[in-house]
């Protein structure tokens, strides 16, 4: 598979979803995208036939308003129609706003509550090894999501029982709700943090399928502790419009901007031709 095209078919319908809602996190689901074309589209043991199957690979959204990318990206995997994917956040829809396991097909965790998701695929990764099986557990957590201790706790525990089937992204996008992480509340280093607290930790390019992708191989090889692998990403990612946009977490565009949107919308299908849908 062609990670950057599965990457832009990621973006376009992620866009293309938001864009039908009118409004939305636009900058965090666009900055995991990269990592969402290659966890899917090359890594991850995990398909539509093995829903069911506990052998395979696990992977949780911590930081859960980033669900439209995810959304977009189980879509393409075949979990549902494309119809079903424009029905985000809609009156009895089966995609709400954050990832819901019991609604949505794919969903291994239900996240939103920030802290909370990476315990919980912490416990999963633990479970695996109780059960003596070999499958990973995979991981996005935001950088401001990481102000919340429970992650730190979780981490710990991680280390300690040695997780090293256990993978987490550190989506470094720089900014959170209220502005960026480093006013909000300075994070310092997250290699070194994630390098004292017990984990292999190194950081690439977020934007980037091809540094991704040796990541997570590298990170596969690794024997006796968990792994971190920071993203240094942009919000809004792919679409300079939105990179730029000083307040671009949680988006209600005006008309000037839903314009630019569906001209960034436009793009991306023209270059993906008809690798992609242009009806709704």
């Amino acid at each position: 598979m062609n990670l950057e095209v599965f990457a832009d078919k990621i973006r376009y319908y992620t866009l293309r979803e938001l864009h039908t809602l009118g409004f939305g996190h636009y900058g965090g689901s666009l900055s995991i995208v990269e990592t969402l074309a290659v966890l899917y589209g090359e890594e991850m043991n995990t398909s539509v036939a093995q829903k069911d199957d506990v052998q395979r690979d696990y992977f949780v959204l911590s930081k859960g308003h980033a669900g439209p990318s995810l959304y977009a990206t189980l879509f393409l995997k075949g979990y549902f129609d494309e119809q079903t994917l424009y029905t985000l956040n809609k009156n009895g829809t089966s995609l709400p706003s954050h990832p819901d396991r019991n609604k949505t097909p794919g969903i291994d965790l239900t996240t939103g509550s920030l802290g909370q998701g990476i315990s919980g695929a912490t416990g999963i990764a633990k479970g695996h090894k109780i059960a003596g099986r070999s499958n990973n557990t995979y991981v996005i957590v935001g950088d401001g999501e990481l102000n919340e201790g429970q992650c730190w706790e979780a981490f710990q525990f991680a280390a300690h029982h040695q997780l090293d089937n256990l993978i987490v992204f550190i989506d470094d996008n720089k900014k959170q709700l209220d502005g960026f992480t480093s006013e909000i509340c300075e994070p310092f280093d997250f290699v070194e943090k994630m390098t004292a607290f017990g984990f292999a930790s190194w950081r690439i390019d977020g934007g980037s399928t091809k540094a991704i992708s040796e990541a997570v191989k590298e990170a596969k090889k690794m024997i006796g502790k968990p792994i971190a692998i920071v993203l240094d990403t942009v919000k809004g990612q792919g679409v300079p419009f939105l990179e730029n946009l000083k307040d671009n977490h949680h988006l209600r565009p005006d008309e000037s901007m839903q314009q630019q949107i569906n001209d960034a919308i436009q793009e991306l299908g023209l270059r993906l031709g008809n690798e992609v849908s242009n009806h709704v």
